[in-house]
């Protein structure tokens, strides 16, 4: 017999450099729209009231943002903890000879943070995290959150870029927004006009995969899927669009996405699940 739980906490600890790396990155699209706000030409020019709409905006996607990433973090998606023992009976269950331990359905083991995960739907390699059971709500809100917050940092250093791609020719502008580092390399550019140049690009391109990502999880959200079943045609958890919500998101999956520290409790423990034949929805 196997252990009833996980490995220790130090065998499955997610590495830490994807999230350094992307929190650098963050950093660094902080202080480049800082930079334009306060020592550049400043924000778009808006009335008193668009102004404070603005920053509460503002406000409510940074809190949204930040929540969320904490709440995935702090979230273990794992089997770690979960006593598993003598459980292992039904259809679908498995054993996991890296962890050595029975491991239920919809589970599976990731070699990046070397642990078996409940509900695993894959591995966030910007964040250096599995996506499973527990954490898979903040991971929705915040690709959610995230494409927005990169939308509106790009709306803030579009007058900037507008007025530096004014300047130039446009074979010079192309050039800087599709090859910013060779611009800066050959010299044609100088450092802060590369900064800006890269930040906007990145804010444009993240906001584009966080926008595909969410669409893309969207559909796996009202089918019931993981990204392995839909990649294997399995629909044997589909329950029908609002049961498949409130299982992933809780009863208040409507109120969830505008904050990420509103209860709502998910059904089950990510050990057993219910059907689509246990609800009587698939055809004899």
């Amino acid at each position: 017999m196997g252990q009833p739980w996980a490995v220790g906490t130090g065998e499955g600890a997610p590495a830490r450099l994807p999230l350094v790396l992307t929190a650098l990155w963050a950093a660094a699209v902080g202080l480049e729209l800082a930079y334009v706000l306060i020592l550049g030409p400043g924000p778009p020019p808006l009335g008193p009231l668009a102004r404070a709409l603005q920053l509460v905006l503002a406000a409510f996607q940074l809190l949204n943002l930040l929540g969320n990433v904490g709440l995935f973090l702090r979230s273990d998606p794992s089997i770690r903890g979960v006593m598993l023992a003598g459980r292992g009976l039904g259809q679908g269950w498995a054993y996991c000879y890296q962890c050595q331990s029975q491991v239920p359905p919809r589970s599976g083991h990731c070699s990046a943070c070397r642990v078996c995960v409940l509900r695993r739907d894959h591995h966030c390699r910007l964040l250096g995290r599995c996506v499973g059971f527990r954490n898979y709500r903040p991971f929705l809100c915040l690709l959610l959150h995230a494409a927005g917050v990169l939308l509106h940092v790009s709306v803030l250093l579009g007058p900037a870029l507008s007025a530096l791609l004014r300047a130039h020719a446009p074979l010079h502008t192309a050039a800087l927004l599709l090859l910013p580092w060779l611009m800066l390399l050959t010299g044609r550019v100088s450092l802060a006009q590369f900064a800006l140049a890269f930040v906007t690009d990145t804010c444009v391109a993240g906001a584009l995969l966080c926008g595909a990502g969410l669409l893309f999880h969207g559909m796996l959200l009202l089918r019931g899927q993981t990204t392995w079943e839909w990649a294997r045609g399995q629909h044997s958890y589909d329950l029908g669009p609002c049961h498949n919500l409130q299982a992933a998101l809780g009863p208040r999956w409507v109120l969830v996405w505008l904050w990420p520290f509103l209860a709502s409790p998910l059904p089950g423990d990510g050990v057993t699940f219910q059907t689509a034949a246990d609800m009587g929805l698939v055809a004899s």
